[in-house]
This record gives C-alpha cells, structure tokens and sequence, in this order.
C-alpha cells in the first residue's frame, strides 16, 4: 500500500487530473491539516480550470511538503497549491505542475502514477471500486449543487410573481372608470354588469 502525505497528513482522496494546469488544495482540508491561515500567500488571479466555462479565484497559494512512500521507497517534494473556498469531495487535486516536479507518468486505464523514487520506481494507484466510490460522491455533490441553484431561481422567480396578500383571493377588483349597467331594466331583480367607461360606443 502506498501512502501519500501531504505535509503530516495521510490524504486518500486525490483526484489526479492530467488536464488541469493547477494542483488545488480545499480550504475545508488546511484547517483539517491545522496549517495557519497566515502561511497562505495572497494571490488573486481567476482560473478557470475548476469549473467548466466559469472562472474562480483562489483564496491564495501555498507551499506544502508532498511525499509518496512505501515502506521500502519515498519521493517528497515542495508542491505549489492554489487554495480554494468552495466545497468539494476531494481532499486535494494533482495536475500537470504536479507530474513535471516528480517526472511522473499516470496511467488513467489502470488508475496508476509511477513516479522515479530514491530506491526504483514508486506506484501510486487505487482500487476500481475505490475510485467509483468518489466517483459517485462527486456526481451526488454536483447534483445537489446544480439543485440548490435552480431552487435559489425557483424561489427568486416565485417572489416575484406572489400575489398581493391585501388583495382578496378569488374576488373580482372592479376597474378604474367603470359604471353599474342593468342588465335587463325590465326585471324586477336589478342585476347589474360593470362596463368602463373610457369604451367607445360600439
């Protein structure tokens, strides 16, 4: 089994993206890891790596210790993480900045990355089962995400169109302008119709 620790913390759910030109860290997983908050350095630059046709700004950047390891062979180097606000399944995401710093090759099919090591070369990979597990954790995630957003819209746009509550439900508001016409001048009974008054005479 192959640990990878970043910084003292064992992580067990990295998601290694070939296409991301970032590696990312989750603010939630700094303060799981204890870091202080004043070891970020401030950056506010967008990316746009993270969501599909929306850019996001990080909260800063940070420098954090990686190790992959086995209990005969490790590989540790200084990784460059842009942090994030936003809530996400994984504890941290691995891009090409990450593969360049290690030589690293993944391969997707078999979920490995070898990487060269002090002792041979190390094997970082998962179970199949493993990586369906977060896999179906993070469409849940996006799922419940794009929900909360047309809800948020559901209820904007139901706002919107509430009736007045001083107006009585089921009742008909006469117009301004409008005069009482007998129906039938002849019957005893007096019924009226309402009919404006800025009508033409046809």
């Amino acid at each position: 089994m192959v640990d990878l620790i970043i910084s003292t913390k064992r992580i067990t759910k990295v998601l290694i993206d070939g296409g991301s030109s970032l590696n990312i860290m989750y603010a939630k997983m700094l303060d799981e890891m204890g870091i202080d908050w004043t070891c970020i350095c401030p950056i506010r630059a967008p990316f746009h790596s993270g969501m599909p046709r929306k850019q996001a700004v990080p909260l800063g950047q940070i420098n954090l210790p990686v190790t992959f390891r086995d209990p005969s062979n490790y590989r540790t180097k200084i990784l460059t993480f842009k942090v994030v606000g936003f809530p996400e399944t994984y504890h941290a995401i691995l891009g090409c900045p990450c593969y360049v710093r290690l030589m690293g090759i993944p391969n997707y099919t078999y979920l490995n990355l070898k990487i060269p090591g002090l002792s041979g070369v190390i094997t970082v990979g998962t179970s199949f089962q493993h990586a369906y597990e977060c896999e179906v954790e993070c469409c849940d995630h996006a799922t419940a995400i794009v929900a909360s957003g047309e809800l948020a819209a559901i209820k904007k746009e139901v706002t919107k169109e509430a009736p007045d509550p001083k107006k009585s439900i089921g009742s008909f508001e006469p117009m301004e302008g409008s005069k009482e016409v007998l129906i039938d001048p002849d019957s005893p009974n007096g019924k009226v119709v309402r009919i404006g008054t800025t009508l033409s005479s046809k």
